[in-house]
């Protein structure tokens, strides 16, 4: 029978009771498959070109899909992640390309491409009082930051030289921190130039610092970060490898319809791995934040093109000029660590 006027059929206390059992029975029974199932184990760099990771991980996709996630690690550069994937542990990562190039070619990581996350995502900001143009970097004086050579922002330094025909003192004298440190010596003035990956060039934007060249001016489709896996875990469970990469894409998704949510996941996902892992001062901040959502989405949305898709002609390319610069060794063709057969895009 149905209760006059409700529209909903009546039941009694008992059964609901067997309902919401039954409800809790069967997420419970979801919960207790996730945790069965094959342990993996990720690992990110610090920044939000692991952003597609972040949303999966709070919005707790892994788990709806079956996935028994036991580790999501957080680096503060992906040199620190190539070494760390050298060392085993890892199942899969996201991690910029040249990092990953590296890690197979010179520590013989048996690693797989299997999806990208973004194009592009490097810029090189300055102090607009000390430079005003590409050329100004030569000036007796001035002080050019990046990161370590084998990075993305270091390859793109060698591009700048190349292309600008500029000294090559630049690249040799150049100061090496890690992103966050080179953030923090704009800051103080003990640099006057950083070439950076995304989310620190937007933050330095923030501070008043100006954005003299970005990955896109000088690398037309330079593929940014990537999603691999170790070749033995892709051979023992490519089940799993095709769930996180249709996570990839999802979450990819969510920053194009959602990307002031999004934002706000990663920046919240960002501020807390950031206490332990970047010498950055929060309390120097008068809401006690790294980063601000508004910051993450003027990065994701307007500094780097979201994509899942990988075109092997620009990774091949970043495979060559690794080898050109020094990089690597040799040479070697993309096809050995791609492997795209999972993507939808």
């Amino acid at each position: 029978m149905k209760r006059a006027g409700s529209g909903v059929p009546h039941m009694k206390p008992h059964t609901w009771s067997c309902l919401i059992c039954v409800l809790f029975c069967f997420s419970d029974a979801h919960w207790a498959a996730a945790q069965e199932a094959e342990p993996v184990r990720l690992a990110v760099e610090f920044l939000d070109h692991a952003a597609c990771a972040h949303i999966a991980r709070n919005q707790n996709w892994y788990r709806q899909a079956g996935l028994n996630v036991q580790a999501f690690d957080s680096y503060a550069t992906g040199m620190a992640l190539s070494a760390a994937l050298a060392k085993g542990g890892i199942d899969a990562a996201y991690m910029c390309l040249f990092p990953a190039i590296n890690a197979y070619a010179n520590a013989h990581v048996p690693l797989k491409i299997v999806a990208g996350t973004h194009r592009y995502g490097y810029a090189l900001i300055v102090n607009p009082e000390k430079i005003r143009s590409i050329a100004d970097l030569e000036t007796p004086g001035v002080r050019v930051g990046c990161t370590s050579e084998g990075s993305p922002p270091a390859a793109l330094l060698h591009r700048l030289v190349d292309r600008f025909q500029l000294d090559a003192s630049l690249v040799r004298e150049a100061r090496r921190m890690p992103p966050a440190k080179l953030l923090l010596s704009l800051r103080s003035r003990r640099i006057d130039a950083a070439f950076m990956p995304e989310q620190y060039p937007t933050m330095g934007q923030a501070d008043g610092f100006r954005e003299l060249v970005r990955a896109a001016d000088l690398w037309p489709g330079m593929q940014g970060s990537v999603l691999v896996v170790t070749r033995r875990f892709l051979e023992t469970h490519p089940e799993v490898v095709e769930k996180l990469v249709g996570l990839t894409e999802r979450g990819i998704a969510y920053i194009r319809t959602h990307p002031a949510e999004a934002a706000r996941i990663v920046a919240a996902e960002l501020n807390v791995t950031g206490r332990q892992l970047v010498p950055m001062d929060f309390e120097g901040t008068s809401d006690n934040r790294l980063v601000s959502a508004e910051v993450i989405q003027t990065s994701l949305t307007r500094k780097m093109e979201n994509c899942a898709s990988v075109e092997p002609a620009a990774v091949q390319a970043a495979i060559d000029y690794a080898a050109r610069i020094g990089y690597i060794q040799h040479s070697f063709p993309a096809k050995e660590i791609l492997c795209l057969r999972y993507l939808h895009e």
